[in-house]
């Protein structure tokens, strides 16, 4: 195909960052994103031609990379047919070289790095938990009068905004009017809430709402106007940003700030869209507040694909001209649920700002996720208070607002405060200001740990509070750090330990009691050789296999002895897909030196049925580098990264490595941070004395064995398990589309063959009747044998028949779209499909239990399976 002369010169005048992306039409197109080459010798529209595609625009602002679609076939086949065209181009290369069109089909099969299918899926807001009557507080403080009159202040709710002003406990707020007294009130500075919304017709937002870098991806419009009934999340935690200092509601901690609203959570979206979204306008706006992740529900353990990743590198690497993009993340509120944000592919990324709750006590509240990479907390709601915002409507307000959700937004507000003040930070050193002057709350909290550089860390409250005026007389003399170093150190295969792209494992040490342990060195020469200065996060990518997943258990060792549990037990985790390639991550030793052994032990529960396999694990750390005028190494997210051994090109470095395994006497070196959070949901004030891993069954929690059956999980698979896991990993190497083709073809032989023997044989034990004798059917020995041996064999092949409820045994939805597929030169599964599981909705005010949640009718997707499935494929297209 060609494209047209008016679509060649809308791209020369294209600008990715800020062009409105075309209105999508998923009922009657099929859309993919394509990743072309210019360099590899054919043009964009040879490719689309050559697939059958038209190209549409290119996607968000990732360069090279373009959204293309073809109309939706009239009659569904098992096969994408522009998959299958894919497919049948480097059939066609390999196989019929000495054709003549073999140099135009490799030019194009080069040219396409990478196709991925794009299905819709939907995200889950990150809302507070469903609070009980006995958990709200009949009397509201109301004592702030003498700061509103110094300041001017008219907001009729500001009295009530107690995270602004705290007179019952002074020591536990965002400490930000001293900012406002110097002057500092967000001029300047834009903030995108990546949201369900945001109500610009609001007084309290309109002055300040910024419609340029605002946009609708749920129903691809200009204004990220809220149409559903609880489309409210984004409009309050705009409102904790930037709410205008008049005579409505409160005001916002950066109350001159701009706001912009993304909506991407009113319905399901695919994931170039999301990828978009986090890069919109990504040159003027400088944060982007995300109060969203994956089902907090202890037992799901996801991230962002191949496109997101590339998507939130390319931010902070380029946004902001350089200076990049800053990422907020609230930490999710599945505290209850012994959740922890090191299974959030968002919160335990690196690139990521990640925000925890405390209340206006400053207590932990138990919704509020513990982990390594927990940076710092905000105050939201617990112990009865909540936050007080702006409310969807010309004049409304919110006392219900809270969770993570809300703590999020409070230390997006103190940053905007910080980038009017030096719009130069880095989106680094903005992290490197939250370490250095957060505020250590409950000191005499048993969770707090010293660091190898003097801090003190806790997985519940990372390195403190968020403190607006303390991070802003620091940020005024503020020294920017030396741009970003890495090291990946090279994978340390345990016991021959493999994993394929179908997460087929081989070798490895089987988990024993004590728990297997690896160690890896770092030395000084590996540090001088990759200009590494100063250590800030380290990630740790395992490959792990197991019969119940919540019960492994994974720590990480420095050379100077700090301990970082990478993973806890999770208690409603039954998966069995283990760790295929997970990163975790830490802040923990933020500043530390890294020269010397880091030792990593993977433990588990011990149980006589439960087992498990440590295949191998990876490290890589992040820093600064030395001397900043050396050319400069930048991270580019990889295709694939979950096969071990990963390609023999990741593995430049070379620090010596040794595995041991204790022999099932030893007694354990570490105490197993098994203890989850307690069990009373509706009540709870919070703790200011609990660890967030503590010994085993400690403060009289259950052993899970004792926990009643119907608080246990579901069969049902979460929505990182899918029901046909091993189908998305499908891969980008050619290699493996050549191994599955051979597979098919000898498998299709030896059917051939099976069944002609079968035929011959049978023949054999025939006999012709003569023409004149009839003989019933019911009266042939074995017929009803026959019928059954048919019937088993249709079982065999795992179909369901159309008398039997195929939606009830399966789980499988009817009508949902098939799993997508990402190709790299082949073809690749970076995102498993979820489908069939409805969305969570949310609400923020607390909701009577039923025995059976309403499905809503408005509902973006539908289907079977699990309640709180959020990130499933939507089994209806828009």
């Amino acid at each position: 195909m060609r494209l047209s002369w008016a679509l060649v010169l809308a791209l020369l005048a294209y600008d990715p960052a800020t062009a409105t992306p075309a209105k999508r039409s998923y009922s009657t197109h099929d859309y993919y994103v394509l990743e072309h080459d210019p360099l590899a010798g054919a043009s964009l529209a040879e490719c689309a031609g050559a697939l059958g595609v038209e190209v549409v625009e290119l996607a968000g602002a990732l360069q090279n990379h373009w959204l293309v679609r073809a109309p939706k076939p009239l009659e569904k086949r098992g096969v994408d047919p522009i998959v299958q065209a894919f497919q049948n181009l480097h059939t066609r290369v390999h196989y019929r070289a000495r054709a003549e069109d073999a140099a135009h089909g490799q030019r194009i099969a080069h040219s396409v790095k990478y196709l991925e299918p794009q299905t819709l899926r939907q995200r889950v807001k990150r809302a507070p938990p469903p609070i009980s009557p006995g958990d709200s507080a009949d009397e509201q403080v109301e004592s702030a009068s003498v700061v509103a009159q110094r300041l001017g202040i008219v907001d009729p709710e500001f009295t009530r905004q107690w995270h602004l002003v705290n007179d019952q406990f002074p020591h536990h707020m965002m400490n930000v009017t001293g900012v406002w007294d110097i002057g500092f009130t967000g001029t300047g500075v834009i903030t995108a809430l990546v949201d369900d919304g945001l109500d610009y017709t609001s007084d309290d937002l309109a002055a300040n709402f910024y419609a340029y870098g605002s946009y609708d991806f749920n129903d691809h419009q200009d204004l990220p106007t809220p149409a559903l009934f609880d489309d409210h999340h984004g409009t309050r935690c705009a409102g904790q940003i930037a709410a205008v200092k008049n005579d409505v509601c409160g005001v916002g901690i950066a109350y001159d700030s701009q706001v912009a609203g993304i909506r991407i959570l009113s319905g399901p979206i695919s994931n170039i869209d999301e990828a978009a979204a986090l890069n919109y306008d990504f040159q003027n706006t400088s944060i982007y507040s995300c109060s969203w992740g994956p089902p907090d529900d202890g037992k799901s353990m996801e991230g962002p694909g191949y496109l997101i990743t590339k998507a939130i590198v390319n931010g902070v690497q380029n946004g902001r001209q350089g200076k990049g993009s800053v990422f907020v993340f609230a930490s999710g509120n599945g505290g209850r649920s012994a959740d922890q944000c090191n299974f959030d592919g968002y919160t335990n990324s690196i690139f990521s700002v990640t925000v925890g709750a405390i209340d206006y006590r400053g207590m932990h509240p138990d919704y509020s996720e513990p982990c390594a990479a927990n940076m710092v907390v905000a105050y939201s709601s617990g112990g009865g208070q909540q936050i007080t915002t702006t409310d969807r409507g010309k004049n409304k307000c919110s006392h219900s607002h809270g969770g993570t959700s809300a703590a999020a937004p409070n230390a997006a507000g103190v940053f905007a405060l910080a980038l009017q003040v030096r719009p130069d930070l880095t989106w680094r050193d903005i992290q490197h200001l939250c370490v250095q002057t957060a505020r250590k709350v409950n000191p005499e909290d048993s969770d707090w740990e010293a660091t190898a550089s003097g801090n003190t860390f806790s997985y519940k409250y990372g390195y403190g509070a968020v403190d607006g005026y303390a991070f802003i007389k620091a940020a005024q003399t503020w020294e920017l750090v030396n741009p970003q170093a890495f090291i990946e150190l090279p994978t340390v295969q345990i016991a021959n330990g493999t994993m394929d792209l179908f997460h087929t494992a081989n070798g490895g040490l089987s988990i024993v009691p004590g728990g297997v342990t690896s160690t890896v060195n770092v030395a000084q020469n590996t540090l001088d050789d990759h200009n590494f200065e100063k250590l800030e996060h380290v990630t740790v990518k395992v490959w792990i296999t197991h019969s119940r997943r919540g019960d492994v258990e994974v720590e990480l060792v420095s050379p100077n002895g700090i301990r970082s549990i990478l993973a806890g037990r999770r208690y409603g985790d039954s998966a069995k897909t283990g760790y295929p390639g997970w990163t975790f991550m830490t802040v923990k030793h933020w500043d530390e030196n890294p020269v010397g052994d880091w030792i990593i032990r993977v433990s588990d529960q011990e149980k006589e049925d439960e087992s498990g396999t440590f295949l191998g694990w990876s490290m890589t750390m992040w820093g600064s580098v030395k001397d900043a005028s050396k050319p400069l190494r930048l991270y580019e997210v990889p295709v694939v990264d979950d096969v071990l051994p990963p390609p023999p090109s990741e593995n430049t470095d070379s620090p010596s490595s040794t595995t041991t395994m204790p022999e099932s006497t030893t007694s354990k070196t570490f105490p197993k941070p098994t203890e989850h959070l307690p069990g009373d949901h509706g009540n709870s004030e919070g703790d200011a004395h609990k660890p967030a891993f503590p010994g085993n069954q400690q403060n009289g929690s259950k052993p899970i064995d004792d926990v009643e059956e119907s608080a246990l999980p579901t069969n049902t698979p979460t929505p990182d398990e899918g029901w046909f896991a091993d189908l998305s990993n499908l891969v980008s190497n050619q290699m493996w589309f050549f191994v599955a083709i051979g597979a098919v073809v000898l498998f299709g032989i030896a059917a051939g063959v099976f069944f002609w023997r079968r035929r011959v044989r049978r023949r054999a034990h025939y006999t012709s009747l003569p023409e004149n004798e009839d003989v019933a059917m019911s009266s042939i020995g074995g017929g009803a044998r026959g019928g059954q041996r048919t019937k088993e064999l249709y079982d065999a092949f795992g179909e369901v028949s159309d008398d039997e409820d195929a939606d009830e045994e399966t789980r499988l939805h009817p009508q949902g779209p098939s799993p997508g597929v990402n190709l790299h030169q082949g073809f690749l599964d970076d995102d498993p499909s979820t489908a069939g599981f409805t969305p969570t909705r949310y609400k923020d005010e607390p909701e009577p239990q039923h025995e059976h949640a309403r499905e809503r009718s408005d509902s973006p997707a539908s289907g079977s399976g699990s309640g709180d499935g959020s990130w499933e494929h939507a089994s209806e297209t828009r």
